[in-house]
């Protein structure tokens, strides 16, 4: 009965809660600090043996389902292991983004031999990627100095060749871009992931760049050597579409977190951009059960 007369006394006042429409053009109306404090106190603590056992479990089951697909070898089971595998490599990819940001563990250390182990085996360059990550953070929402997934000013995009804009913006090409991404970089910006001379990395960041370019070098090779082994066809029935299906992971939850369906989320430049009014221009989600397998990037 309280919670009904609740909803009673609130129930005059829900047109004019919804009239309010969000004004991005305001500062918000609370701090950083605000924020971590509403943040429960468990919620900050790392647990190492835990982080190590979501690796231990998504490793066997990647293992597992190459195993038991390779030994039915039916083409009927084929498509329903490229959709399971391609979402466990999306999984391994979220472990190895939560070692770069730091709260895998408290151990630096562990942290990066850890996402080493699990980036190069979904043939990410670690650190590359990790640093670029960094970037994003640092200047997220804001037009010119985003990493990834900004909009693209009018001179840059008039500058693209066409066949750029035609894959760029046409559907299915936007959720295979990942691996151009780490090549190339985003429309507008210079250099690579690979690439310690690269204008992403500081001079003290280029060894790091090295080791896991050679990380990658090393895994591409071992690819290689198991394509002569096995054959190219059931390499590409093993790890290329499961691949593939990793990449459309990344690329459609990292748009749907970026961007808004009932109206565009804001983009600044200039002054109007700060810290925290870029970091709030995202957008959560729900994947249902996928959350658990996916360790709730959403």
């Amino acid at each position: 009965m309280e919670s009904m007369a609740f909803r009673l006394v609130e129930r005059p006042f829900e047109a004019e809660d919804r009239a309010k429409e969000f004004d991005p053009g305001m500062p918000p109306p609370f701090r950083i600090a605000e924020i971590r404090a509403a943040i429960p106190n468990h919620c900050w603590e790392k647990n190492l043996w835990r982080s190590m056992s979501y690796v231990a479990r998504d490793v066997a089951v990647v293992f597992v389902l190459a195993a038991a697909a390779a030994c039915i070898d039916r083409w009927v089971v084929w498509p329903l292991y490229w959709a399971a595998q391609g979402t466990m490599f999306w999984a391994l990819f979220v472990l190895g983004h939560d070692c770069g940001h730091g709260s895998f563990s408290n151990n630096r250390r562990v942290n990066t031999v850890v996402g080493h182990f699990i980036h190069t085996f979904i043939l990410v360059p670690y650190h590359g990627w990790r640093i670029s990550h960094r970037t994003h953070h640092q200047n997220h929402g804001h037009v010119e100095n985003d990493e990834s997934w900004h909009p693209l000013t009018k001179s840059v995009y008039e500058s693209l060749a066409p066949v750029t804009k035609k894959l760029r913006f046409t559907f299915p090409f936007p959720i295979f871009a990942f691996p151009i991404y780490l090549w190339t970089r985003s429309p507008g910006k210079r250099g690579s992931h690979f690439n310690p001379e690269s204008d992403l990395f500081a001079q003290n960041e280029r060894k790091d760049v090295i080791t896991s370019t050679v990380c990658w070098m090393a895994m591409a090779a071992l690819l290689t050597k198991l394509t002569l082994l096995f054959g190219p066809l059931q390499m590409i029935k093993l790890y290329a579409t499961p691949y593939l299906i990793f990449v459309m992971w990344l690329d459609f939850v990292t748009y749907l977190h970026h961007h808004g369906h009932d109206g565009n989320l804001p983009w600044y430049r200039g002054k109007e951009w700060s810290y925290l009014r870029g970091g709030l221009t995202t957008i959560d989600r729900d994947y249902g059960w996928i959350n658990n397998i996916h360790h709730d990037i959403d």
